[in-house]
């Protein structure tokens, strides 16, 4: 197996970035990088720690990062497993990268920056859906955003829905647990209450 070991050796095999790959990125939110950002309803959320790195889904109602101003996200944090990794990651880094994916569309957004965490009352409450306010909300000071091409979307044909996996298909969350916590856990029962716990716990 052939290793590359050196940013030289990189270039020599992939070339120069294009003009299009340099300008597009920026220090702040412009409208057309916001349009995309009050879109989308999911985003993947990469953070850094001393465990090592971590990348986590966050999905809500489309907008649900709220554009603060143009150089500051504020994205609410809900209910969860209470693992809270990467919250984690940035209280003692505080480097942050998000990808923004809006269904139906092939091109995605990235935002990196630095990001503290808030639990200011009236902020959390501002990001309340039924009546439940935001567990804490991230605050991201942004330092580049810039879109990326759509052919990483188009090549795994994301939004087709004729390509769509029956997750009946795939292990089930309980069968998952009941493999990995040695029969600890009921994995049947797992997913039969999780319908049920979710929409107790949605948000």
């Amino acid at each position: 197996m052939t290793i590359i070991r050196t940013v030289e050796e990189l270039e020599a095999l992939y070339g120069k970035p294009g003009e299009a790959s340099l300008v597009k990125e920026i220090d702040h939110i412009i409208p057309e990088y916001a349009a995309f950002i009050e879109a989308s309803p999911f985003v993947a959320l990469a953070t850094a720690g001393p465990e090592g790195l971590d990348c986590s889904p966050r999905g809500d109602l489309a907008g649900f990062i709220r554009i603060h101003d143009e150089r500051t996200l504020m994205m609410p944090d809900r209910h969860g497993n209470n693992r809270a990794d990467s919250l984690k990651n940035i209280i003692r880094d505080g480097r942050i990268g998000l990808l923004f994916l809006v269904p139906g569309s092939g091109t995605t957004l990235r935002v990196n920056g630095r990001a503290s965490i808030s639990v200011d009352p009236e902020l959390c409450a501002s990001f309340a859906v039924q009546g439940k306010a935001a567990r804490s909300v991230t605050v991201i000071d942004v330092e580049a955003v810039y879109f990326q091409c759509a052919r990483a979307i188009h090549r795994s044909e994301l939004w087709n829905a004729e390509k769509h996996v029956d997750p009946k298909a795939l292990p089930s969350p309980g069968q998952i647990l009941a493999r990995t916590s040695g029969a600890g856990i009921d994995g049947e029962a797992y997913d039969a209450a999780w319908p049920g716990r979710a929409k107790a716990t949605m948000w």
